[in-house]
């Protein structure tokens, strides 16, 4: 494969090879076959275990039975962060490592992961006040080896923010964090993991794990090709992979899949839902931390892709983790009592949202007695601790819980557990937290010598497509260049994802690829017509094929990315 030209696997070049190889039993080489390493699961954490494996020079697949970054690792709170609140709970450690792993991808990946100013507002009466915040952050800002913390008066803080409500308003205590785009933050993962020689397959269900009969080992699984509507497969349209090793990275599905090794349930699955208004209705210069007026729970209203984003909320999902995660009716009315507290001026209403974003969190539970049927827990959701769990069982390794923030140190644990599996010539790859890039670095200048586009633009490019950024934009038509409006993206964008980022589904391009569906109103319906055309050229979609995936694309915005429907009311 020319890495120079294309990112991703060819999934179908590749699950033909495995169908072919399976079926010549008379091959004489079956190597194909027999992976060290294949990881179940496509988000942060798959692709960050993923990149490392690759690193260490094991042969590594990693497949996703829906699309990359389908479940949380598009629908996070986009913070990259230390995790203030883990310092309030005297939580330094993880607080520690987090705030090491924000300063080394702020870095490494400037235009994908960007600074951003925080305000904690305080009000009179309010706990807690700003003698315990400005304690707490200068020892995040020491924790961080930075000093950037500082207090803003009640005049300041509304010159910074001017509808902000003035009642009892005291000021608030500045310090910064980063925000990113996490569902571009897998793909540039997966990227370079694939440019070191890794394979990636999204739509591709693990239907079972293999064992040895007589030691109980896992030595495989099962695939299946997942991207059509059938799941009556006959056996021939299974295909067996054997691997050293089987890393289970499937978050929220961790038990789910584990549980074939060992019936020990440990994640609760906590939604966290979000509004996105526009900016021309609520502006916000920077990220407003407020505390929630009836459970006082912390709220963030922070600018992300040219959008104001409020969020989130924190509950148990008790929903079928297979379908989409979406807000609840009681969700979007405690977002909106919290803007309406805050920003009483604004008059923020239900016709101001543009659209909605719902992630399943993996928190691994307190308690060791916990149950997915019953939630037998009596700890609140947002007491639960966010740290990571590795299990090392029989040659699966499930790794889940943690912070998008970690998804590295998460991902060294990981494969530091693999290896007593592995075979003995990669023992020695053992590694450590220190020394590894995420990224490999390029800058402007070695990429773009005569660029026309302005230099903040073009990191954000380079940011979100490494040493491919240049080839994007020459692939592309020169209108396609233009920014789309109120967004930071452009077509060319779409182009280089429909033909090079194995897009199967239309929203895997607008909301993941890209975050179109979720920036534009009515899920970006404005740009069907050239997205069709560009489908047409790149994927030799039919007017038949692009009608399908417009009703699918439909009822998957309109179920999951928006309101609630209303409840429908029966006759008396």
């Amino acid at each position: 494969m020319d890495k120079t030209a294309l990112s991703f696997t060819d999934r179908s070049a590749l699950l033909t090879e495995f169908k072919l190889t399976q079926l010549d039993k008379n091959a004489a080489d079956n190597k194909q076959q027999q992976w060290d390493v294949i990881v179940v699961g496509g988000g942060i954490v798959g692709a960050g275990i993923l990149q490392e494996a690759t690193r260490r020079g094991l042969k590594t697949l990693l497949i996703e039975q829906k699309d990359f970054a389908w479940g949380t690792s598009s629908r996070s709170s986009k913070m990259v962060h230390g995790g203030l609140r883990y310092v309030a709970q005297g939580d330094l450690k993880l607080t520690k490592h987090s705030l090491a792993e924000r300063e080394r991808l702020l870095k490494e990946a400037p235009g994908l992961i960007n600074r951003m100013g925080y305000y904690f507002v305080i009000r009179q009466w309010q706990f807690p006040g700003r003698f315990i915040m400005s304690t707490l952050l200068r020892l995040y800002d020491y924790l961080a080896g930075i000093k950037d913390h500082q207090f803003f008066d009640h005049k300041k803080l509304l010159d910074k923010f001017p509808t902000l409500a003035p009642e009892r308003l005291k000021g608030a205590c500045y310090y910064t964090d980063s925000v990113v785009d996490d569902a571009r933050l897998v793909m540039r993962v997966l990227q370079e993991s694939v440019q070191s020689g890794a394979q990636v397959l999204n739509y591709v269900k693990a239907k079972a794990l293999i064992k040895d009969p007589k030691t109980k080992q896992i030595i495989g699984v099962i695939i299946q090709d997942n991207s059509s509507k059938t799941n009556n497969s006959t056996a021939s349209e299974l295909i067996t992979l054997t691997s050293s090793v089987v890393i289970n990275a499937t978050g929220a599905w961790a038990d789910k899949l584990r549980s074939e090794v060992i019936n020990q349930p440990r994640i609760r699955p906590l939604r966290g839902s979000h509004l996105i208004v526009a900016q021309t209705r609520l502006a916000v210069a920077g990220a407003l931390t407020i505390l929630h007026p009836t459970d006082k729970r912390p709220v963030f209203i922070f600018p992300w892709e040219g959008v104001t984003v409020i969020g989130t909320t924190d509950l148990d999902h008790h929903e079928n983790l297979d379908h989409e995660a979406k807000i609840s009716q009681t969700e979007v009315d405690y977002l909106l009592q919290a803007i309406t507290q805050s920003f009483p001026k604004n008059n923020i209403t239900l016709q101001d949202v543009i659209s909605t974003f719902s992630g399943v969190r993996p928190v691994i539970s307190s308690d060791r007695n916990f149950s997915t049927q019953t939630t037998n827990t009596t700890k609140a959701p947002s007491k639960e601790r966010r740290d990571h769990a590795i299990w090392a069982e029989n040659a699966l390794i499930t790794a889940s819980g943690g912070k998008l923030t970690t998804f590295r140190l998460t991902a060294i644990e990981a494969l530091n557990a693999a290896m007593p599996w592995l075979k003995s010539n990669h023992n020695d790859k053992k590694q450590t937290t220190k020394g590894d890039h995420v990224f490999t670095h390029y800058s402007l200048a070695q990429l773009f010598k005569n660029s026309k586009h302005e230099k903040v633009w073009l990191q954000r490019l380079v940011g979100r497509y490494g040493n491919k950024a240049p080839i994007l934009l020459g692939q592309a038509k020169k209108e396609e260049h233009l920014l789309i409006k109120y967004t930071q993206f452009c077509l060319a964008e779409c182009r280089w994802a429909i033909k090079n980022e194995a897009v199967v589904h239309l929203d895997d391009l607008l909301l993941r690829r890209t975050r179109l569906g979720l920036l534009l109103k009515n899920g970006a319906q404005e740009l069907f017509a050239q997205l069709a055309d560009i489908f047409q050229q790149e994927l030799g979609w039919n007017k038949t094929k692009w009608q399908d995936e417009v009703t699918r694309y439909r009822l998957i915005w309109q179920q999951s990315y928006y309101l609630p429907m209303p409840a429908k009311h029966t006759p008396d």
